[in-house]
C-alpha cells in the first residue's frame, strides 16, 4: 500500500520526543511528499491504540511490542534506552525488595517497559503483587498522599523526585545492567504499520531519522522548542533529561540495543508474562 496524503503520528507530550521530532514538526527537513499528523498522547494510550492498529507511525513501550509484533515493525532510530538508569520505585522510606512486594505500587501503565521492568525485578507476575495505575504525571502526588505506599516513575520524574521528599528504592536501568551484561534497558520505540510496502517503510524511517539527526545537530533551539513539554524544567534540567533518552542509540538500536530487546522480552515470555516470544522485525 502505497501511503498518500497524510501519516498519523503518535508520541508523548515529554521534552525527549518534542526534540526527536523538532525538525519534522517545523518543517525543517524534507518529507518527500509526506505530511504528518503529531498526535500527542501519554504512553499507555499509544500502547492501547497500537493494540487496534490504529496509528501509521507511533511512539510505543518495547513491552507492548510484544503484543504489536503482528502489526507493527520497530523502526531503527527512536529508541529510549536506559543506558545505566531507567524507571525509578520511589517511595516516602526506603523499601526492600521484600518489603516492595507487599506495597501497593503506583504504576505508569500495565504496558509500559517499566511496568514489565518492575516485575522482572520482583520475580513477581502482576496478579502476585498490588498495584494501581495511575498518570505518570500524577505518581508523585498518589505517593505522598497514602493512595500508594510506592511510586514506579518514568520520563523527567527520574531526575525530580527528591524534590517531593520522596527516596530511592530501586533504578530498574542500573539494576537491569548489572543483571545483562552492562545492556541498557530498553524502554520505547517507534513503529511503523505494515501495511505499508517494506520500501515506503523503509524511505518513511529516513525521514524519522533524519529528523532526529537534524535536532543533535541544532541542540540548543530543538531544547528550546522542547521545552514546552517540560513539566517543572528549567532549560539545563530539561537539556539533561533529552541526553539521557535522544543520543547514539536513539539514532540507531546497534546489535546491543537489539539483543537488550530480545533479551527483555526473551526473558519476560520465559516467565509467563507475556504471551508470546515476540518476532524483533526492524525497518532495514
Amino acid at each position: 500500500m502505497e501511503p498518500t496524503g497524510t501519516l498519523t503520528l503518535g508520541h508523548s507530550p515529554d521534552p525527549d520526543d518534542a526534540f526527536m521530532f523538532y525538525g519534522l514538526a517545523k518543517g525543517l527537513i524534507p518529507t518527500h511528499g509526506f505530511r504528518f499528523e503529531h498526535i500527542l498522547q501519554d504512553i499507555q494510550t499509544l500502547n492501547e491504540r497500537a493494540t487496534r492498529g490504529e496509528l501509521d507511525i507511533s511512539a510505543i513501550s518495547i513491552h507492548a511490542y510484544a503484543h504489536v509484533s503482528d502489526k507493527y515493525a520497530l523502526l531503527p532510530s527512536g529508541a529510549s534506552m536506559g543506558d545505566g538508569y531507567g524507571p525509578m520505585l520511589v517511595a516516602r522510606q526506603r523499601f526492600a525488595k521484600e518489603e516492595v512486594v507487599r506495597k501497593n505500587i503506583a504504576v505508569p501503565g500495565t504496558m509500559t517497559s517499566a511496568f514489565l521492568a518492575l516485575q522482572l525485578w520482583l520475580g513477581k507476575s502482576a496478579n502476585e503483587f498490588n498495584h494501581v495505575v495511575v498518570p505518570f504525571d500524577r505518581i508523585f502526588n498518589a505517593v505522598r498522599t497514602g493512595k500508594a505506599d510506592a511510586g514506579l516513575i518514568i520520563h523527567e520524574g527520574q531526575l525530580t523526585y527528591q524534590n517531593e521528599g520522596l527516596v530511592l528504592c530501586e533504578d530498574l536501568g542500573v539494576w537491569w545492567g548489572g543483571e545483562n551484561d552492562g545492556l541498557p534497558l530498553p524502554l520505547g520505540g517507534n513503529v511503523i504499520h505494515k501495511r505499508f510496502a517494506p520500501h515506503v517503510r523503509k524511505i518513511i524511517s529516513d525521514v524519522l531519522t533524519a529528523s532526529i539527526r537534524y535536532s543533535l545537530d541544532h541542540r540548543a533551539e530543538a531544547v528550546q522548542h522542547a521545552l514546552q513539554f517540560a513539566r517543572d524544567m528549567g532549560r539545563d534540567l530539561a537539556d539533561k533529561f533529552v541526553g539521557m533518552y535522544v543520543n547514539h542509540w536513539t539514532m540507531d538500536y546497534g546489535e546491543k540495543g537489539r539483543e537488550s530487546i530480545r533479551r527483555f522480552l526473551g526473558q519476560a515470555f520465559e516467565r509467563g508474562l507475556i504471551p508470546r516470544r515476540a518476532e524483533l522485525e526492524f525497518v532495514v
